[in-house]
This record gives C-alpha cells, sequence and structure tokens, in this order.
C-alpha cells in the first residue's frame, strides 16, 4: 500500500469539499486491509507494518473528517506555513469582530441570552468560513489566503471551546 498523502491514501480527490460518506467508506476499506489482527500471525516487521499503516490511515481520516483540520492540512501540503503560533496578524475586521466576541463571552458567563447570541454568532462564523475556504481552496486555489483564513477560524475555535467552559 503506498500513499503519498492523506487524500491518495483514501482515493479521494484532494479538495475541502468532501462527501463525508465516501471519506468513511474509503477509511473503513483502508482500516479493514491494514488492521493488525489481520497480521496476527505474520512475522513481527510484517506485523509493525501494518500497526504503522493503521496509525496512518486513522490519523488521515481524523484530519481529513474535521473541516478546520481538513483546510489545515491542505494548506499546509502546498507549501504555506501558517505559523500558527509566532503570526497573530489578522485583518482589521476580524479583530473587530474578535473584540467583540469577547465582550459577548464575558456577558455570557451571566447572561444566558449572551451565551444564546455568541453561540449562533459563531456558529454562522463557522458556515462563513467553511464557504470562504471551499472558494478559496478549491476553486481559486489561492492557499495563502486561505491559511489566513484558517487562523482566524481557529481562534473561533477556540472562542467557541471558551463558550462551552462556560456552559459546564
Amino acid at each position: 500500500m503506498a500513499a503519498d498523502d492523506y487524500f491518495s491514501l483514501f482515493g479521494l480527490p484532494a479538495r475541502f469539499e468532501l462527501d463525508g460518506q465516501a471519506l468513511e467508506t474509503a477509511w473503513r476499506a483502508v482500516a479493514a486491509r491494514v488492521h493488525p489482527d489481520r497480521f496476527a500471525t505474520a512475522s513481527a516487521p510484517e506485523r509493525r507494518v501494518a500497526m504503522q499503516w493503521a496509525a496512518r490511515a486513522n490519523e488521515a481520516y481524523r484530519q481529513l473528517r474535521d473541516p478546520l483540520l481538513r483546510a489545515r492540512y491542505l494548506c499546509e501540503s502546498a507549501g504555506v506555513d501558517l505559523q500558527t503560533e509566532s503570526n497573530t496578524a489578522m485583518a482589521p475586521a476580524f479583530l473587530m469582530q474578535q473584540m467583540e466576541w469577547r465582550e459577548l463571552l464575558d456577558e455570557a458567563r451571566h447572561d444566558e441570552r449572551a451565551r444564546q447570541t455568541l453561540g449562533a454568532e459563531l456558529e454562522q462564523a463557522r458556515a462563513a468560513m467553511r464557504a470562504t475556504l471551499a472558494d478559496l481552496i478549491d476553486t481559486r486555489k489561492d492557499y495563502p489566503a486561505a491559511g489566513q483564513k484558517v487562523r482566524e477560524w481557529m481562534f473561533i475555535e477556540k472562542l467557541a471551546q471558551e463558550l462551552a467552559a462556560v456552559h459546564s
């Protein structure tokens, strides 16, 4: 079994828009072929290789089924260094939106209406990110711009996690 990237491992096109059912079906087929139990009576090196392939298939599936991780993978595969730890530069409009969301998060700590408002806004932002990334990656092939959007989406997810923590 040879696969240069996660998409080719599953025989799928390298696209942001991905048929989730096709991904799951392909993953199950690959996982069944390389499952370590199938190699229980094989030699130690063959068992080790099977385990490595199974781990690779599982990691590929984990990355590709999550839209944000899939976008990140596609950008990085296209040579875009996302600089997630060092590059905090964002568009001014997004920075303003961040400030508004942060204020809503502070309110959400003691106000159910603010929690609901912020949750709805973040869900809308996720949907907008999906549409924007589908266009940037699949249509325009503009990976640097997509990388910027991936960093913004990462912020949205972090804020969503903080909001979820307020609920608990």
